[in-house]
């Protein structure tokens, strides 16, 4: 990444929720600031995650974001999203490549780990997704610190993403090094998230 350059941003829905509640909140954040992609968590009934897949694909399709889900390939088939996230690092990144076919995304989240991020890499991922890059018991416990997104984007071509407790303070300091900045429960968990996002990215 150009160090002129502005990461951009990437949506992380919240987890567990309803395509009914989901609708409004997501086009108020979507009209708050540009997006690149969105991602749907893979948790939660088979029957209810079609539905947010098929919601968020119409949305975001009519706006140029792409769509990816984690872990599910057959659901990314089945409701024509852009790809997946896989959240084992390199595990599984062929295997998903041979199902989606050379267009799709096929993104990897690599923990803390530089030697899994490259792996990721070599395996065929699209992007890495290192983190949380802020303090959070959440994830493997083990915080991704700001060198590495520094030594990633000086020495690796692959699109790097950030995520897991952004604040606005880490926002500023990984932006010059980051390709993306991953935001979800980080605004979904207040009363306004587009007015949470625009406080966050503004």
């Amino acid at each position: 990444m150009a160090m002129d350059q502005q990461p951009q941003l990437y949506l992380i829905l919240p987890p567990a929720a309803s395509a009914s509640d989901l609708a409004g909140r997501l086009s108020a954040v979507l009209d708050t600031a540009p997006v690149a992609c969105i991602r749907i968590p893979g948790a939660g009934d088979e029957a209810e995650l079609g539905r947010i897949a098929d919601l968020v694909r119409e949305i975001a399709h009519a706006r140029d974001i792409a769509v990816v889900i984690e872990d599910h390939i057959l659901l990314a088939q089945r409701h024509g999203l852009d790809g997946v996230h896989l959240t084992d690092g390199a595990r599984g990144i062929r295997a998903a490549r041979k199902e989606l076919g050379a267009d799709a995304i096929v993104g990897a989240f690599c923990g803390a780990s530089r030697h899994d991020g490259i792996a990721a890499g070599e395996a065929g991922a699209d992007y890495v997704s290192f983190g949380p890059v802020g303090d959070t018991a959440l994830g493997r416990g083990t915080p991704a610190p700001q060198d590495l997104f520094a030594w990633w984007s000086e020495m690796i071509e692959l699109p790097v993403v950030a995520e897991g407790a952004l604040n606005r303070d880490l926002v500023t300091n990984l932006s010059p090094v980051c390709d993306f900045l991953a935001i979800g429960t980080e605004i979904w968990s207040a009363d306004d998230p587009a007015k949470a996002l625009s406080d966050l990215w503004g």
